[in-house]
């Protein structure tokens, strides 16, 4: 006889428990742990290394369908999935509520729609009316788009089974999706993975592309069991802060293109607009250099997107506590770099309080800001404005040595093609002399190097 046992499974991150918990175990969420379908134990006779059908196996270099990808009209969307949608794949996109993933993805439809593919619209956060005010406000309420407001994945498999397969199927989203096969209230663990499975499984058998859009947690990871991303070919974050007007779609995972890749769009009055030069978007308003003030050759992906990082600097009177405000960096970074700036360089900021801030509302992740950041806080320690037109990149280590980063020759020379005319990064790379014959590459190999340059800038 199979056994049953009782497990609980927590609706923040997936972790299951074999007894009921107040606290998950692993995320240390509260009273998030719910009673799953009972796992089953079979005994040694339920054997299953036969009874089943043979399946056939091929050679890497067999002759097929050349899948061909389907450009979905928005050259930010195509780039940040790599070229186009892939059919058959499966699409899992997350961002925060309101940050715009329903205006993309009807825009994306809308455009695919009118270029001749069907193209499949349901949504289960909203009903059918709802989407069609928002496709009047966006100026697309002519895009031959079928539209259908559910949350039962067998009634939308069912009517997809009675009509050609469509180019783009759109869930919005799949946490209010619901199997009657499956115990659980939409949301679930069970009931994500569940439904998301059969979901996934049509669009390979068709050759469908699906696009599922994601809940996510008030850390900003996508809601629901881990499993989510791994059983989808794509993984994208739709980035931005409300209070600013871009906003970033990022490729976490890419099973057909490079990971890292992004489009950057505007939030304006008719939807969201591309951002084909991002580095313009983000250094507007920088008349003259001011003290405090770097610009920073980012690199995501294979764009690199010019950022302005900014420092503040306030003496303090003794006895006072002082601060460390980050925005849009690591934390844990700038203490670092704080850290290596007193040891190596002698510079004192343990009275000051130090802000630092990326402009535009960017948030860096590349290890090569080090010296960007390293500059603005010198800088503006000494109330001395960094040369003119100059961009600064590198890695800086614990010892205070600038170590060499990759794909220096694409960040200047994006940064010549800007206008800007000297570079400062680590000795070993050659790479400024490939920006231009107007560009001058200075090198710099110890962060006290750095200082001397701040201090010399008239």
């Amino acid at each position: 006889m199979a056994k049953s046992k009782k497990r609980y499974v927590c609706q923040a991150c997936g972790s299951v428990s074999h007894r009921w918990q107040g606290q998950c175990p692993d995320c240390a969420e509260w009273n998030t742990l719910v009673e799953d379908a009972p796992a089953t134990v079979f005994s040694q006779k339920h054997d299953l290394s036969s009874g089943g059908r043979a399946i056939a196996f091929e050679p890497l270099d067999a002759p097929g369908e050349v899948l061909m990808r389907r450009t979905t009209g928005l050259a930010e969307f195509d780039r940040a999935l790599g070229g186009g949608l892939v059919p058959g794949s499966a699409i899992l996109m997350g961002g925060d509520p309101g940050i715009g993933k329903s205006t993309l993805l009807l825009q994306a439809a809308a455009k695919i729609a009118k270029a001749g593919s069907e193209t499949v619209y349901v949504s289960g956060e909203e009903a059918a009316g709802q989407v069609r005010l928002r496709a009047s406000r966006l100026g697309l309420a002519d895009a031959p788009i079928r539209l259908a407001a559910a949350t039962s994945v067998r009634d939308i498999l069912t009517t997809l089974n009675t009509m050609a397969p469509p180019a783009l199927l759109v869930i919005d989203s799949i946490q209010t999706m619901h199997s009657d096969t499956i115990e659980g209230a939409p949301g679930t663990v069970s009931q994500v993975r569940g439904c998301a499975f059969e979901l996934i499984r049509y669009a390979k058998e068709n050759g469908v592309a699906l696009v599922l859009v994601g809940h996510v947690t008030k850390d900003g990871t996508i809601a629901g069991p881990r499993v989510l991303e791994h059983m989808v070919d794509v993984v994208m974050s739709f980035e931005g802060e409300r209070s600013h007007q871009y906003r970033i779609l990022r490729s976490l995972k890419n099973r057909f293109g490079p990971v890292d890749e992004i489009g950057v769009f505007a939030m304006a009055g008719q939807g969201l607009d591309e951002v084909a030069n991002p580095s313009m978007l983000f250094l507007s308003g920088r008349d003259e250099p001011m003290a405090g003030s770097a610009v920073f050759p980012a690199l995501e992906g294979t764009r690199p997107v010019l950022i302005e990082v900014q420092a503040l600097i306030v003496r303090l009177q003794s006895g006072a506590t002082p601060r460390r405000a980050v925005v849009g960096w690591d934390n844990g970074r700038l203490a670092m770099l704080l850290a290596v700036l007193e040891a190596r360089c002698g510079l004192n900021f343990s009275s000051a309080e130090v802000y630092l801030n990326v402009a535009g509302g960017y948030r860096l992740t590349d290890p090569a800001a080090d010296l960007a950041v390293g500059a603005a806080l010198v800088s503006a320690l000494a109330d001395r404005p960094l040369p003119a037109k100059s961009v600064w990149f590198g890695e800086v280590s614990l010892a205070g040595e600038v170590r060499p980063v990759a794909h220096s020759a694409l960040r200047l020379r994006e940064s010549a093609k800007l206008g800007f005319d000297c570079g400062f990064g680590p000795v070993e790379d050659k790479a400024g002399t490939a920006a231009s014959s107007a560009f001058r590459y200075r090198g710099i190999r110890q962060l006290a190097n750095l200082v001397d340059q701040v201090m010399a800038t008239t």
